[in-house]
């Protein structure tokens, strides 16, 4: 398990179902490495704001009881309400055993730390599909259809988050249950290219995302 790291809870009031989301964040100025041409020395800024636009979906969720933000990044760690060295899925079940330890009648959802466009109700809709989804884990996958945005557990049931590359297949491979994605836009929409930033914030992104996107994008 990694050690020292630090964990920050944020609250949220009155959820229909207990959950707690994960979040690991990178080392800002090694994050987003295909939008560093775009970003250049605003790269670290640009996905902090990605962060921040998602923390702020999910703590306006109904359904989420609480929020870790996982990083080793001072500035995040500082700015963040509230991904270790060794890993993001490393980081997620670090999340998880921390979560399950101390609350352990909630559920665990990992989520992807840059979904800017992200709607609480579309986290909302996922969560309870994922309470009543066989064999209690379930994913979403991303917009390409290859990856994973939230990964999720009922209580009781084991962690086994497996994100990276063709995540989507080794989720599924495992038992974990495919969420139907069409009524899930923004959870969907992570941001790793140009192409993806410009199509978060066509979505709606959060108001950091979008201003620092219009000023990034407006020479482009």
């Amino acid at each position: 398990m990694p050690q020292n790291l630090p964990v920050v809870t944020c609250m949220t009031e009155s959820a229909l179902y207990t959950w707690t989301v994960v979040m690991p964040v990178k080392v800002l100025v090694r994050a987003k490495s295909r939008l560093a041409v775009l970003a250049g020395p605003r790269r670290a800024e640009l996905a902090l704001a990605l962060a921040s636009d998602t923390v702020s979906a999910v703590v306006a969720c109904p359904e989420v009881a609480r929020l870790l933000v996982i990083t080793s990044d001072a500035v995040a760690g500082a700015r963040l309400p509230d991904e270790p060295a060794n890993g993001l899925n490393a980081a997620l079940r670090y999340g998880a055993s921390v979560a399950t330890a101390r609350w352990p009648g909630s559920g665990v959802a990992a989520l992807a730390a840059d979904l800017p466009a992200l709607r609480p109700a579309e986290l909302g809709r996922a969560l309870r599909a994922a309470s009543a989804a066989a064999g209690g884990r379930a994913f979403i996958p991303d917009a390409a259809g290859v990856g994973t945005t939230m990964y999720a557990a009922v209580p009781g049931v084991a962690f086994r988050p497996m994100f990276g590359g063709a995540s989507r297949v080794r989720h599924a491979l495992a038992g974990a249950v495919e969420l139907a994605p069409d009524d899930v836009p923004g959870l969907r929409r992570d941001v790793d290219t140009l192409e993806d930033l410009r199509a978060a914030v066509a979505l709606g992104a959060g108001s950091r995302t979008t201003a620092l996107a219009g000023e990034l994008l407006a020479d482009v």
